[in-house]
């Protein structure tokens, strides 16, 4: 586009458990040798069941959001698709609910992939991102696309889905959503997925995420679920435990604390850590608040409910995290 939205500023601004502010300058990579692939979560506002192709601030602010950051580590390609609508989803037919506006949204993401492949690409390796509907539908894509693929499976760097319930055998890295794409076990491993859904308290019985079949899986997602569980791979800390999490937020005008914002980002260091647990058969990423009462930082909180957890926080709550394991991946890399 000749007004790229993933190209502006990601200047930052540092914000303390005191509320005092550090500015942060960062600038994206000049002619990266890497791309991302971005499948944006459910956005539109448009009536009926599939949203058309036009451009509307709801996908540029999602895509700014969530994936215009990793601009530090490749060219990221966000391809408009007919997605399933807040309208659809909301009247109770969620994904998997209603197959053919799924496949509508779908055979629009399969489009999109097909032109990028075949026209931009030019053998560079790629990072995949979705998160939410995008997750459901990065997962078909890679299903059909790139797993039983070899030749494209080599220019797999690694798939970042998040809120979207990849499956794995109790106690395995893959076998389930995935036939050859393991879990991420470390920032120096490449070829494989890094999934999580994020949570503040353990999720109830009844939760979205975190349990196979649930969710935004796909209706080819909700059988079959038994002997599986939900991979987790904990962003802070890929081979295991906890790690701190860094989070990063684009803001417009406004104070925090002591610090007028005048950058478009903001991070929070030190304000959560997280770790991935299991118990009742729901598996998530368990992130913990550590902020005080004084800490005038303000915080995730579970607004759609507890069966969502965070989840519209999945991507933002790790932003930092994520950019630096694709970045450690990017300088092991080879097909």
């Amino acid at each position: 586009m000749a007004q790229d939205p993933c190209a502006g500023s990601l200047n930052s601004t540092t914000i303390s458990a005191s509320g005092a502010g550090t500015p942060e300058s960062v600038v994206a990579a000049a002619n990266s040798p890497f791309d991302c692939f971005y499948v944006y979560p459910t956005v539109s506002s448009e009536p009926g069941a599939n949203a058309d192709l036009e451009i509307q601030p709801a996908e540029v602010n999602a895509a700014v959001e969530q994936a215009s950051r990793f601009e530090q580590v490749c060219n990221v390609w966000a391809p408009m698709y007919r997605q399933r609508t807040l309208a659809s989803l909301g009247s109770g037919a969620g994904l998997g609910g209603d197959p053919a506006a799924d496949q509508v949204a779908y055979q629009s993401v399969l489009s999109g992939w097909k032109d990028y492949l075949a026209n931009d690409n030019h053998g560079r390796p790629i990072i995949f991102i979705g998160h939410s509907q995008g997750a459901a539908m990065l997962i078909r894509l890679l299903q059909s696309q790139v797993d039983t693929h070899p030749a494209v499976r080599k220019l797999l760097v690694s798939a970042i889905i998040l809120g979207g319930n990849v499956t794995v055998p109790q106690g395995k890295d893959v076998g389930a959503t995935f036939h050859d794409i393991p879990a991420c076990r470390s920032d120096s491993q490449t070829h494989c997925v890094i999934a999580y859904s994020s949570f503040l308290q353990q999720p109830p019985a009844d939760s979205l995420f975190g349990r196979p079949g649930a969710g935004v899986s796909l209706q080819s997602e909700q059988t079959a679920t038994a002997g599986l569980q939900v991979l987790c791979t904990n962003p802070a800390a890929l081979s295991g435990g906890s790690g701190g999490l860094l989070p990063y937020f684009a803001v417009g005008a406004g104070k925090i604390g002591t610090t007028k914002l005048t950058t478009p980002w903001v991070s929070f260091p030190g304000l959560y850590t997280a770790q991935c647990e299991s118990a009742d058969g729901i598996t998530w990423l368990q992130v913990n608040d550590l902020g005080t009462s004084s800490d005038p930082r303000p915080r995730a909180t579970p607004s759609q409910g507890p069966t969502f957890g965070i989840h519209m926080y999945d991507v933002n709550i790790a932003l930092g995290n994520l950019v630096a394991d694709v970045r450690s991946e990017e300088a092991v890399y080879h097909d």
